[in-house]
């Protein structure tokens, strides 16, 4: 069976909050022999003292396209924990308005695979969720939606405990073939 190369090949796991966003890429980065990239956004968060502001997401959204830029070159796999799919829905979610170097990066960052995970986990609080209940499902239908408009290849994948990491194991094996 012939395998795909796998140099320069970029997976974003996205998806609302509370999914396991983060587990899932770090298990795949983990399965699959790739870097692993930590969600910014949790970390810049965390590291405030104070509500984020329109200002702090353009800091995080100039920092994921740093952290893609800086592993342009790199040979391997690498995982996204979340894109700018999910920033540009945040931007446009919280204050109604984009800022217009979001869309060019979103076209000139290619994304080979995106791993959308559904909403069948519950929900659990933190210090940085703050939309639970409906709006998870009203945020996954976003994220779809805007993935379909820029003809993202993407898988959803769900499921409980290892079934919903051995659902994106095999989509993500679909891809190397």
């Amino acid at each position: 069976m012939e395998k795909r190369n796998t140099s320069g090949l970029r997976i974003a796991i996205t998806g609302p909050e509370s999914t396991g966003k983060s587990m899932m890429a770090e298990y795949l980065s983990v399965k699959f022999g790739g870097k692993f990239v930590p969600e910014y956004a949790r970390e810049y968060i965390n590291s405030i003292a104070r509500h984020y502001e329109y200002e702090d997401v353009e800091i995080i959204a100039r920092q994921q396209i740093q952290q893609y830029r800086n592993l342009e070159t790199y040979p391997g796999i690498v995982f996204f924990d979340t894109w700018l799919i999910i920033t540009k829905v945040w931007f446009d979610w919280v204050y109604g308005k984009i800022p217009v170097f979001i869309e060019e990066a979103i076209v000139s960052c290619p994304i080979d695979m995106f791993i959308l995970l559904k909403t069948d986990l519950p929900w659990k609080a933190d210090s940085t969720r703050e939309n639970g209940g409906e709006n998870r499902q009203r945020l996954f239908d976003r994220y779809k939606h805007e993935l379909e408009y820029y003809h993202f290849p993407y898988r959803e994948i769900g499921g409980f405990g290892n079934e919903r990491y051995a659902n994106a194991e095999k989509e993500i094996l679909c891809l190397l073939k």
